[in-house]
């Protein structure tokens, strides 16, 4: 556990004992910052490349590019708060935000546009380890377990978050158009500088034994992911020099890591675990048919089915109301097989009635399709995350769930790919029915993942 200097535990409000409360309303509203921005513009791309001129490949590096920022961005601003503290890096990355938020609204072309979103990946990036850092000091100084209900609360306004983000992004695009879902970050910024300049502790945190941030590390990941990314946004022969760079980067960083005493990404958490290797295969397959749907049928829909954005945020409104309720009905249940497995049937349903879609379909089906989706959302998520705190070894808890995170972020930038190859021509009917396919057959492997996997048995029963 991070040792928690003296300016952390004086004056405060409760010290009695008992968690400061008054920590919740920053640390809540920082770490919706991300998904409020990953779920938005799922249906305002179609939007953006009329108004740029671009096809959806092209448009399709506005998600890649914050899942760029953020898998890097997350691991590396970790290490910064627990070097300097979570002040600091909440109050510079919710202003970063802000900043990133307004370039957006006054960008003059999609390549300034796409910069806005990797500087907001990066900003998004600082509550969430904050969060962590400062549930840590807060155990330390009462001398308790951080609170359950707390950790609860965080998961859940996320999960809440992401999933009324399309419908939430479609009504501020019919009232003021695609800018006001980039504008909205101006006012949630200006509300975590205020809450977190008024109630986060102030003080530096202890520096890490060997500190030092792992920066040929952090270059050698990103190096990988850019050049592997480029490389799937526009698959070409002209281009198999990018795979060349992909593999000698990624062997160089695999060295890397495995060889610091401070690597940026502890891989030894891989080795020997295979229940925890097979976690993180499943939280990939999961999250890149997740983010495909959330960011390839809006786009269908409103170029395929020929509906405008507000009313194709609310067709996923289906798909927002069954993950919360089904995350709230299983969310206390420890065990997962049974929600992966459902999780996993419930994407194949989902996949399988997109291959029955077209321009005619009535709206009752397209809300049916966003339903199935919602039940994997609202099971798959939280039963992975069960699963590793089950399987991850101890010592090892924090680098164990940020490859976690890192692994969703992977199939996020799957995803991107993958409706950037399939509607390289536009948002097409043809595209739609070839995306279901490639995601019918990620499901598949993701139900037989889970079910030949017996360790799972075993995960929640005591």
């Amino acid at each position: 556990m991070t040792r928690v200097p003296a300016a952390f535990r004086a004056g405060r409000r409760s010290d009695a004992g008992g968690f400061d409360r008054r920590l919740i309303a920053p640390m809540i509203l920082g770490s919706i910052l991300n998904p409020i921005n990953s779920s938005m513009l799922a249906v305002a791309l179609v939007p953006i490349g009329r108004w740029f001129h671009a096809s959806p490949a092209h448009t399709a590096w506005l998600v890649t590019g914050l899942y760029l920022a953020t898998a890097v961005g997350q691991p590396v601003i970790g290490r910064l708060v627990d070097t300097f503290g979570p002040r600091p890096l909440y109050l510079t990355g919710t202003a970063l935000v802000g900043a990133a938020g307004l370039l957006g609204v006054l960008a003059p072309s999609l390549g300034v546009l796409i910069v806005s979103r990797v500087l907001l990946g990066i900003g998004t990036s600082a509550a969430y380890p904050a969060s962590m850092f400062l549930l840590r000091a807060e155990a330390d100084r009462t001398g308790m377990r951080s609170p359950s209900g707390i950790l609860a609360a965080l998961s859940i306004s996320n999960q809440v978050i992401a999933v009324i983000g399309p419908t939430l992004g479609g009504l501020l695009i019919g009232a003021g158009g695609w800018h006001l879902i980039f504008a909205v970050n101006v006012p949630l910024s200006a509300a975590c500088l205020v809450l977190g300049a008024r109630r986060l502790p102030r003080g530096s945190a202890a520096a890490r034994p060997g500190g030092g941030l792992d920066v040929i590390g952090m270059a050698l990941f990103a190096g990988t992911l850019t050049a592997f990314m480029t490389f799937l946004m526009n698959p070409a022969w002209e281009l198999w020099w990018l795979l060349v760079v992909v593999a000698l980067a990624g062997a160089c960083f695999a060295v890397r890591e495995l060889r610091t005493a401070q690597p940026f990404l502890d891989l030894r958490v891989l080795g020997g675990n295979p229940p925890l290797l097979a976690t993180y295969g499943r939280q990939w397959l999961a999250y890149t048919t997740s983010y495909a749907f959330m960011y390839g049928f809006p786009q269908w829909l409103q170029d395929g089915r020929s509906l405008g954005p507000s009313a194709a945020g609310l067709l996923l409104l289906p798909m927002s109301a069954t993950a919360i309720a089904v995350t709230a009905l299983t969310g206390r249940r420890a065990e997962v097989r049974g929600k992966l497995a459902v999780g996993a049937a419930a994407q194949i349903a989902g996949c399988a009635t997109m291959l029955t879609a077209g321009s005619g379909s009535p709206m009752w089906l397209l809300a049916l399709i966003g339903a199935f989706v919602g039940v994997a959302q609202g099971l798959n998520g939280l039963a992975n995350q069960n699963a590793l705190y089950a399987q991850a070894d101890p010592a090892r808890m924090g680098s164990s769930a940020g490859l976690l995170r890192t692994f969703g972020y992977l199939g996020a930038l799957s995803a991107s790919a993958a409706n950037a190859t399939f509607y390289r021509h536009g948002a097409t009917t043809a595209g739609l029915h070839d995306l279901s396919l490639l995601l019918l057959g990620a499901s598949v492997l993701l139900l037989a993942g889970t079910l030949a996997d017996r360790s799972l048995r075993r995960v929640g029963r005591t």
